[in-house]
Parts: structure tokens; C-alpha cells; sequence
């Protein structure tokens, strides 16, 4: 069977989140059939870094770099359309509603299906809340929508996209990622560059820091801790960037807890900060399938987490992970706090949890589940073309 010519279009500057997910998706493609070319459509800003270019080129894959004055840069159409031109896709495959966007506007899927992955919105200022309403005109062209949750198929299904073309599909993770930085030597290496002291515990948050993630939710709780129950204030490892950096710091200062608090930017790893933690927490008042609620898992984390969008369809409650209701500090505190003082509860968890990654949420598997979607996708599409009849050939893997 030939090969299908898959050319994915994302906005990435760093290996985080949908990017991170891409790259583990190629990763996989020489373990699957019918075997796929990849190449990859990015977004870049003229003099602007792109580490999520370097690390594709790093891994052989081919990259066509869309050069871009603005967020929505009309001349990156044509040049859409001229990469289409030349790669002759079999599939297109987006990321972000940036790209479902520009790929209709462009045209594209109407020369070869169009995959449109969905990861949920954030909601960093109303410019973005903005732009989150376009995929309203541009998921209903898409040939299938992967989202990583049921509650965002059903916000899917309330945009307008048809049900039948919408499918759910995790995010995955292997289950040795952050080994490494598991081990006593290492361990001890980070508390000590943090100025961590051995027997501190350590609570970490690792994500984009926007308001969908709900960062005050957690510094609340965490000002809370001694009266649920933790007998010293823990420090808290805030992993990422963003728009809600200055609101994080100003509410750790207004609490007093700045002492304890480490905000750490955009780091290249969160590995050796699941490492050094006692429990990690996502305080999010929505998720998909959360990257960092897996790393957690993985690198044999106790988590706490709210109990949104897809998490409850990753993790248990009191069995893989401690759930809370979103925006509720006190019941966040107890959860966390429960985790801390209790070690067996906590080694109880974390190996549940990575049993779980072993068992359920292996990158080969969910590329291959993807793989068998795009060529479900173009047997349909195939099947559509000999019903309308005679029209100029295009070549197809299947």
C-alpha cells in the first residue's frame, strides 16, 4: 500500500502542547500501516526564534515555514496554497483555530480531505475569545474533527459540526518520559539549584499561564493548607508562561506566600519539576486531555486535579488521582493536603496512575488509532469521488 502524503499546518514557537503531541506522532509513523509522509506547514514571525522548527528539522522532518507579519497575514494564503501545490498532500491535517482558519480560507480542503485536530480554547484576552468563534465557519468544512474529550465534542456539535464527524481521541504519553530526572541523585541536584531543602514538600503546576488554568484558584489553597491540615506551608512550582504571570505574583504577594512560590517561565522540560514534587495539581476550570496531567502520571506524581472536561475520563477519583470541583480553594486544599500527609495514600495513587499510562495511553497505540481515522477519512472521500462521477484524477494511497 503506497504512502499517504500528510502535511500538517500549526502554529508552534515551542514543543509544548499540540506541537509536543505532533512531534510524538511522527515519532511513531515508522510503526504503522499504511506507512505516512509527514511534512509540517508552520507559522513563523520574521526574526523570532522557532524552536518547534529546530526540533522537526532535528527529527527529519520536512518543514515549510509560512512567513508572517501579523497574527492573520492574508499573504500566507497563497502561500498555503503554493506548498499544497507542491507537497500534493493526500490529507491536510490542522492545528489551532488560527490554521482551521487560513486552511479553508485557503481552500485547501477542497483538494484533498481536511483533518482538524481540536484542543479546546483559551481564553488569554477578548482578542482570542474573538478568534475562538471562527472555527463556528471553519470546523463545519472539516472532513473530521479529533477533539481530546466528550465535553468538547458536544461544544463541538453546539458550533455546528455534524456529531458523525467528530471523534474522541486522548492524548498519550510514554511511560518512561522524565526517568531521568526520577532517580535520588538528580533529585537531589534540582531541590538543591532551587534552593529547595530535602525535606520540603513541593507542589508543581505546569501549563500555559492563562485564566483557563486558574493559577489563583491553587495559590488560594494553597494559603490554606496549614488550616486543612499540612503542618508547614509547601512550595509551589509554577512551570510555564503566559498573560497571568503579574496576576500570580500580585495575589502571591497579597496571600504572603511569595516566599514559597517559584515561577519558573518557559522551560524546555518539565521533567526534572515532576522530579523534585510531592504532588502535582491542575487547577483548571476546563481541560482537554491534559499533557501535564499525564507527565504526572508518568513520572509517578501524585496528582490532584479538578474534576473538568477530560480528566475524569483519564483518572479516578481516590483510585489514579484526588478530584476536586473547580474554583473551590477549600476543597482543593483538602485534596492536596490529604496527598501530602498521607505517604501511602500518595505511593498508592502515583502507581495506579502510571499502571494506567502503561495500560491505556501509549503513543504507538494512539497513532495508530489516528492513522486508521485518516484512512477511514479517504476511503470516504474516495467513495465520494467515484458517486459524483468522472473528474481530473488525483492520485490516492488507498
Amino acid at each position: 500500500m503506497s504512502a499517504i502524503r500528510l502535511l500538517a499546518v500549526v502554529e508552534a514557537n515551542t514543543t509544548t502542547g499540540p506541537a509536543k503531541n505532533l512531534l510524538q506522532f511522527a515519532g511513531h509513523l515508522g510503526e504503522v500501516e499504511p506507512p505516512v509522509e509527514l511534512a509540517l506547514a508552520v507559522f513563523r514571525r520574521a526574526a523570532t526564534e522557532n524552536g518547534f522548527i529546530d526540533a522537526a528539522r532535528r527529527s527529519s522532518i520536512p518543514v515549510y515555514a509560512i512567513d508572517e507579519r501579523r497574527v492573520f497575514d492574508a499573504r500566507v494564503l497563497s502561500r498555503l496554497r503554493a506548498i499544497s501545490r507542491e507537497f500534493q498532500p493526500h490529507l491536510v491535517q490542522t492545528h489551532s483555530v488560527k490554521s482551521h482558519f487560513l486552511v479553508r480560507a485557503a481552500g485547501l480542503h477542497k483538494g484533498a480531505p481536511w483533518v482538524a485536530f481540536h484542543h479546546g480554547y483559551t481564553w488569554p484576552d477578548w482578542r482570542m475569545r474573538v478568534y475562538n468563534q471562527l472555527d463556528r465557519w471553519s470546523l463545519r468544512a472539516a472532513s473530521l474533527v479529533l477533539t481530546v474529550s466528550v465535553p468538547f465534542r458536544r461544544e463541538l456539535t453546539r458550533l455546528g459540526v455534524g456529531a458523525a464527524r467528530i471523534e474522541v481521541v486522548h492524548n498519550a504519553i510514554d511511560a518512561e518520559w522524565g526517568a531521568a530526572d526520577r532517580v535520588p541523585p538528580a533529585r537531589r541536584q534540582w531541590r538543591a539549584r532551587l534552593g529547595i531543602g530535602s525535606r520540603d514538600k513541593v507542589i508543581v503546576i505546569v501549563g500555559r499561564l492563562s485564566r483557563e488554568k486558574d493559577h489563583n484558584t491553587l495559590l488560594h489553597a494553597v494559603h490554606a493548607l496549614p488550616a486543612h491540615g499540612a503542618p508547614a506551608l509547601p512550595w509551589l512550582l509554577v512551570v510555564g508562561d503566559g498573560p497571568e504571570r503579574a496576576a500570580i505574583l500580585e495575589t502571591a504577594g497579597r496571600l504572603g506566600i511569595s516566599g514559597r512560590l517559584i515561577l519558573t517561565g518557559q522551560v524546555p522540560s518539565a521533567a526534572p519539576y515532576y522530579g523534585i514534587a510531592d504532588v502535582a495539581v491542575l487547577s483548571s476550570v476546563t481541560e482537554g486531555s491534559p499533557n501535564a496531567l499525564l507527565e504526572a502520571m508518568a513520572s509517578g506524581v501524585p496528582v490532584v486535579a479538578t474534576s473538568v472536561g477530560g480528566v475524569p475520563e483519564i483518572v479516578s477519583h481516590n483510585a489514579t488521582a484526588m478530584l476536586a470541583p473547580p474554583s473551590n480553594p477549600g476543597a482543593l486544599a483538602d485534596a492536596i493536603a490529604a496527598v501530602l500527609e498521607d505517604e501511602t495514600l500518595g505511593r498508592r495513587l502515583a502507581e495506579s496512575a502510571r499502571e494506567l499510562v502503561v495500560s491505556s495511553f501509549a503513543p504507538a497505540a494512539r497513532t495508530r488509532r489516528i492513522v486508521e481515522a485518516y484512512s477511514r477519512v479517504l476511503r470516504v472521500s474516495a467513495a465520494e469521488r467515484v458517486a459524483m462521477g468522472p473528474a481530473p484524477s488525483r492520485c490516492s494511497p488507498l
